[in-house]
């Protein structure tokens, strides 16, 4: 009765396939995935449980799966230079929602990146953090937008005393101040978290910042954006003393999660040793793209954001789009032309709607990935320039990407 309709959801998927191999897709949350992780995410380990810890099951039949989680932990700790790991969590808000659960009390003062100011809306009064505490405080901005203003961050440390500062952003151009605030916030107190969400590629790949080595206590991250993983989290750090990691480990099982996806988990195991083999060559060049596609953007034109600073340090770049109309039409003009981007707010637009922003974010890890260099970086912003200036520039888009299927960085 219904197999027409199954066989149509079939049809759509491997469509949506083959469409996405035709864009230069310049999301800065997303990535490719190498062969030999996507076969271990459609694997059995697909219907499998697991609850609890290796060796220490809920359940029988669970000895591989064991040896993988025990394998990734044992990875990550090498990767990161760190000697605890919890693997357990799905995505990176559920790591978040873990270590504000353990941190906090439910009234406790943080401090956190506005979301103007490029912060997570898992860091903020209606996403994870606000069903814990609602003071939360917008940690002060440089004029630039891109930077926090040190100076008034650490007064602010000191007046208001906040149990945890959040660290680390969506829009997350430059590394953060780590080693400028740790001392005012180990007087305090205060727990620095970092959410690499965005850069934990980078940080892996010895690129970004070391926020452990810097003063961070811990670090939360999903693993699918400029790392090239599954769609999951990890929670880093090390027995400093300021974070208690059994309480981390209860409050992820049974407190947050019950199975934890064993074929994502499988999947992650991969791209952390394509990480440790490839990791610092693929975050070097991805910086050098992101750094390529802005000055090219620059020169045709486009207000390409903190140029004062070589535009940016990581994967990402932001451009005001409002001489073409805002962010929101821009995006679909570039998508109707097969090159994908997100709109988003700009660190200064205070009062801007986030449904119509005037800027838009883009990120090059993907298009790394593929073997793309500072020479395609150019004749993307010269496709999107010809997109936005009328130009129906599909056809070439998808001419262009046809020269770039190979994923690199990886054993495949």
């Amino acid at each position: 009765m219904y197999k027409n309709s199954a066989l149509n959801i079939l049809t759509k998927t491997l469509y949506a396939d083959e469409w996405r191999a035709q864009c230069v897709n310049l999301i800065a949350s997303e990535n490719a995935v190498s062969r030999y992780v996507k076969l271990c995410v459609s694997s059995d380990f697909m219907g499998r449980y697991a609850e609890g810890d290796p060796e220490d099951r809920y359940y029988q039949g669970t000895k591989y799966i064991d040896e993988i989680e025990l394998d990734v932990s044992s990875n990550l700790k090498k990767l990161f230079g760190c000697s605890e790991v919890e693997v357990r969590p799905i995505s990176g808000t559920q790591a978040n929602e873990i270590v504000f659960h353990t941190l906090l009390h439910p009234g406790d003062t943080v401090m956190v990146n506005s979301t103007s100011g490029g912060g997570h809306i898992s860091h903020y009064k209606f996403g994870s953090l606000g069903k814990i505490t609602q003071n939360i405080i917008d940690i002060p901005l440089a004029k630039d937008g891109y930077h926090l203003d040190v100076e008034k961050t650490k007064d602010c440390i000191y007046t208001m005393k906040p149990k945890v500062i959040v660290l680390g952003k969506s829009l997350f151009l430059f590394p953060e101040p780590i080693e400028e605030l740790k001392d005012v916030c180990y007087e305090t107190g205060t727990v620095i978290v970092y959410d690499a969400a965005h850069v934990l590629g980078l940080i892996a790949g010895k690129r970004f910042q070391n926020p452990l080595k810097e003063g961070a206590n811990i670090i939360t991250a999903s693993t699918h954006k400029t790392f090239p993983g599954t769609q999951r989290g990890v929670i880093l750090g090390d027995s400093d003393g300021r974070v208690d990691w059994k309480r981390i480990r209860k409050t992820t099982f049974p407190g947050s999660t019950s199975n934890t996806h064993l074929n994502t988990l499988a999947g992650l195991a991969i791209a952390v040793y394509e990480m440790l083999e490839f990791g610092e060559e693929y975050a070097d060049q991805t910086i050098k793209n992101a750094k390529a596609l802005a000055r090219s953007l620059d020169k045709k034109g486009f207000d390409v954001q903190a140029k004062e600073f070589d535009y940016t340090e990581s994967h990402q770049i932001a451009v005001d789009m409002s001489k073409h109309g805002g962010g929101k039409r821009v995006a679909k003009i570039l998508e109707e032309n097969n090159i994908i981007v997100n709109k988003n707010l700009l660190p200064l637009e205070r009062n801007g709607d986030p449904k119509n922003p005037k800027g838009i974010r883009i990120g090059v890890q993907e298009m790394t990935r593929f073997g793309m260099k500072e020479d395609e970086m150019e004749y993307i912003a010269d496709l999107m320039k010809d997109a936005l200036g009328g130009m129906n520039v599909r056809d070439e888009v998808i001419r262009f990407r046809r020269k770039y299927q190979k994923l690199c960085y990886c054993f495949d």
